[in-house]
């Protein structure tokens, strides 16, 4: 009969906050955008820029009626998709830290990660909406390059700053004895 030694190292590694915070970190930049440049500032909407896009998306006129219609229901879908983001990092957070919560939230780990998360998402949608699909700017007109400049600047930023400050965090497994106690965060 053969005799199986089982590594249990992987069974008590602690829960990474990588991808929870990655997650709220989207959802939560995804909702300053939305928030910020599209309804406070009215820079834009996800289809202000389809009358010279990359791939064909008719033209909604954000000052028409109609066109501030269509605008508006994809602002929604963009804002939903972020509120779906940050719901699935609560949901894997609550999964993942079953105990030490309030240390968790206070970590610079989790929120180094929230930080590269919102980088993450600056990175992807000003490349991929702006550059790549070119169906909005950060802000239309004669230095909207330079805005879009700024945006990516501004994501490639937040992720080093993010993972600066989750170097500055101490690992943490929460369900070690005497973890909520010591307070270290992974």
């Amino acid at each position: 009969m053969a005799t199986t030694v089982r590594d249990t190292r992987s069974d008590t590694a602690p829960a990474s906050l990588r991808l929870p915070g990655i997650l709220l970190g989207v959802g939560l930049g995804g909702f300053v955008d939305g928030i910020l440049l599209h309804q406070l500032l009215q820079w834009h909407h996800m289809l202000t820029s389809t009358d010279h896009d990359r791939i064909g998306v008719k033209y909604y006129d954000p000052k028409s009626v109609s066109g501030l219609e269509m605008n508006t229901v994809w602002d929604g879908v963009f804002h939903t998709v972020c509120w779906l983001a940050v719901l699935s990092g609560l949901a894997v957070l609550y999964a993942r830290v079953t105990t030490g919560r309030r240390r968790v939230w206070t970590s610079r780990v989790l929120w180094g990660w929230i930080l590269a998360g919102w980088g993450l998402f600056n990175l992807v949608e000003g490349l991929l909406d702006h550059q790549i699909l070119g169906i909005h700017h950060v802000r239309g007109g004669a230095y909207q390059v330079w805005w879009d400049v700024a945006f990516l600047v501004l994501g490639a930023l937040l992720v080093a700053g993010g993972l600066l400050l989750k170097r500055g965090g101490r690992s943490f497994d929460p369900a070690a004895p005497g973890a909520v106690r010591a307070g270290r965060l992974a």
